[in-house]
């Protein structure tokens, strides 16, 4: 009797077993189902729809090859195919971003980054544009004979100190664009500052790039960003000039939904141009478009808007309230190289602004590095600390209560003020630096939190 208790206990025990063993396996299968994509047929890439990128760059790759076919006619012809092409690219990618479009940080709409589209490489532009930079020399030609002379070759040798995860990459590639939205929309900034020239009209190292717009318009609404303009010194830019520039971007680009405005304390929508290098026009030439009573007066008509002048010097503030400007931005990334970068200096600032009904809009940014390209420049680098440099500088901007914050920059790669994803990399002599011990995108994350930072101090102050 004693074993026949002893054996059914046993079978007991083992039948309960048992039981919590197959409830356990079906447990791991069941929650595998739910990781498993739900469209994922027989040999699709398991768990492909943990990894939108991935997902959207498979999407992407046959337009992105029929560009680059293309891309072998004319120049005229890949011009004018452009926005096509990335209409089509776009189409194509809708689904996946609209999945994608739950899992980013909504973009914060004071939160205003630089980008740049001058870069070029052989597919798309028959020849590398920027990646080739001039090594620039010295003003001093005693001091230019200890520095080494020529231009970069790309695509192993660059004009930046760090190395994009992209590569030497073309502007106008759709691909390249999409994947700057995404990354400019996963780090919670909202506006776009583009760096514009007029049609026809570039930097000394680049090629226009006004053809480019509406793409980056369509890209940006895309990902519910939004795009104002960063107007560049072009050559006899004065009053007139800058009355029909600002004419032709309302006219030609004003319409379209990613365009930004800005909506001020009375209630007004506005456009918003920054313009850099304004100092170098007399504030009597400004006062002519952007006073009431100024000669080329923009103000009180169709094309009227914020207009935002550099800040660099001190007396500058002087200038741009004489000018008529709305406001400053300071741009430089340099902590200390100039009055208006030099963090200590926006409090004054600030109460300068809000004395004079002026926007302060301090620029933050990651580091400054620009010796591949001003070798002769070390001493005003700035170290990025692993991210900690980029904090104290939004730390910064956030005790003086600014309005709008204004990052430098997206990608000005030859400056080292990049937050773009970047990779380490090693070609014969050249070592670039890194992001490490973090990811490529450390910077992107570092904008989202204190992007998100902003806003709930924001509300803190309106209350």
């Amino acid at each position: 009797i004693l074993n026949y208790d002893i054996m059914a206990r046993f079978r007991r025990r083992t039948c309960i077993i048992l039981l919590l063993f197959i409830l356990f396996i079906c447990s791991i299968m069941m929650a595998l189902k739910t990781l498993r994509p739900d469209r994922a047929g027989f040999g699709d890439p398991f768990g492909l729809g943990l990894l939108p990128e991935l997902q959207q760059r498979t999407v992407l790759l046959d337009s992105k090859q029929n560009f680059l076919n293309r891309a072998q006619g004319d120049t005229v012809t890949r011009v004018s195919n452009l926005h096509s092409i990335a209409v089509n690219t776009m189409k194509a990618s809708m689904s996946p971003v609209k999945k994608l479009e739950e899992e980013l940080s909504s973009p914060n709409y004071n939160f205003h980054i630089f980008y740049y589209t001058w870069y070029g490489n052989p597919q798309f532009d028959g020849k590398y544009i920027h990646w080739n930079h001039p090594l620039l020399p010295h003003w001093d030609p005693k001091i230019a004979n200890n520095y080494p002379k020529g231009r970069h070759n790309p695509p192993e040798d660059i004009g930046a100190n760090f190395y994009p995860e992209l590569g030497s990459y073309s502007s106008k590639d759709p691909t390249v664009i999409e994947a700057h939205m995404k990354q400019m929309r996963s780090a919670s900034t909202g506006v776009i500052v583009l760096s514009w020239y007029p049609p026809g009209m570039a930097d000394e190292n680049g090629e226009p790039t006004d053809d480019m717009v509406p793409v980056v318009l369509d890209y940006a609404h895309k990902y519910n960003l939004k795009v104002t303009f960063h107007i560049e010194p072009y050559k006899d830019r004065d009053d007139r000039s800058m009355y029909h520039n600002v004419k032709y971007i309302v006219d030609k680009y004003g319409s379209h939904p990613a365009f930004y405005r800005h909506k001020t304390s009375t209630g007004r929508l506005l456009p918003m141009f920054y313009v850099y290098d304004s100092y170098v026009t007399i504030p009597e030439i400004w006062a002519n478009l952007l006073t009431v009573s100024g000669s080329q007066s923009i103000r009180n008509t169709p094309y009227d808007a914020l207009f935002i002048a550099l800040l660099v010097e001190e007396r500058h503030k002087h200038d741009i309230h004489r000018s008529g400007f709305d406001g400053m931005y300071t741009y430089f990334a340099t902590n200390g190289f100039s009055y208006g970068s030099s963090h200590h200096n926006w409090a004054s600032l600030k109460a300068f602004c809000d004395s004079n009904n002026l926007m302060f809009i301090p620029s933050v940014g990651p580091g400054y590095i620009d010796t591949s390209i001003r070798p002769w420049n070390n001493h005003n680098t700035r170290n990025r600390v692993n991210g900690k440099y980029y904090e104290t500088a939004f730390s910064a901007a956030l005790l003086v209560r600014p309005e709008i914050i204004s990052i430098t920059s997206f990608n000005e790669w030859h400056e080292g003020t990049q937050i773009e994803k970047a990779v380490p990399k090693r070609t014969g002599q050249v070592v670039y630096l890194d992001y490490k011990p973090h990811k490529p995108n450390v910077y992107l994350e570092l904008t989202q939190k204190w992007s998100e930072k902003y806003r709930k101090e924001q509300e803190q102050w309106l209350m």
